[in-house]
């Protein structure tokens, strides 16, 4: 029994909901990967394909049928209703070179946010079966079991991943370098999948800038609900209204060493 539209659900029943929209749309980016398409390019030169705007459809088709209160958010069709209670947010496919070079490391993106703050997240990889969950109360699962971030508490024993250094502008570059510089290893590649790697205990740290409120909303939940920490490179938590730049580590002692490199390295 689907819960009522005009009342509040409950997390469990909102994790579960999240879960099926990503189920249900997984055919979708399935057909089309590997697959001849048309890119197009939006105003900010970003690739966008039909397979971005056949999800987003259907996602936004199936939260209006069963939640018409709720607000949406959309990387391809914009912010609907943004003043509701609830708004979710879509990434239809985070990732989209990835996607359109055949590279499996891309993923879909959903968050639910109450009163502005991102709630629960959804990190789903179609290509290898993997599903995160994170929910605020309830923790993070991947494909249903529980997971955690790792334990290494020193930057020079951390890995650190970006998807690629073309993300940061000049002054971000240099921010970045000097904390590449501390930690044992730096890695680029895999958009939302370093994120959900970083929840599973296999990542410590990732650092990005260029991002949209679609590209993180749906990490901050999945981060900190397998015990990381997510903000922005000032140590705020992350909203709607925060800036491009995101800072993910797999604990707080992890988080507060790499704050203090940025705070130090060369102002941006």
């Amino acid at each position: 029994m689907h819960p009522s539209p005009t009342t509040s659900p409950t997390p469990e029943a909102l994790a579960a909901f999240a879960v099926e929209l990503a189920q249900a749309v997984r055919p979708i980016s399935r057909r089309w990967f590997r697959h001849p398409l048309e890119i197009e390019s939006k105003a900010d030169l970003s690739p966008v394909t039909i397979a971005d705007r056949e999800i987003e459809q259907a996602l936004r088709q199936r939260i209006a049928e069963r939640f018409p209160l709720h607000g949406i958010l959309g990387e391809e069709f914009g912010l609907a209703h943004g003043e509701a209670e609830y708004v979710w947010s879509i990434d239809p496919i985070d990732g989209t070179r990835s996607f359109i070079s055949g590279y499996p490391l891309w993923g879909t993106l959903l968050a639910l946010l109450h009163h502005g703050a991102p709630v629960l997240g959804v990190i789903d990889v179609p290509v290898l079966n993997e599903c995160w969950v994170g929910v605020r109360g309830l923790g993070t699962h991947l494909n249903g079991e529980p997971c955690h971030t790792g334990a290494r508490g020193n930057l020079s024993d951390a890995t650190l991943y970006a998807t690629t250094p073309d993300i940061f502008d000049a002054a971000e570059l240099a921010v970045f370098d000097a904390l590449s510089r501390r930690v044992g290893m730096r890695r680029f590649g895999g958009d939302c999948y370093s994120y959900a790697l970083l929840a599973a205990g296999h990542v410590d740290l990732v650092m990005e800038a260029g991002l949209q409120p679609y590209d993180y909303l749906a990490l901050a939940p999945v981060i900190e609900g397998a015990g990381g920490v997510i903000t922005d490179w000032q140590g705020r938590a992350l909203t709607l209204s925060s800036g491009s730049r995101v800072l993910a580590a797999a604990n707080p002692e992890l988080h507060r060493q790499a704050l203090d490199v940025i705070r130090a390295a060369p102002p941006g």
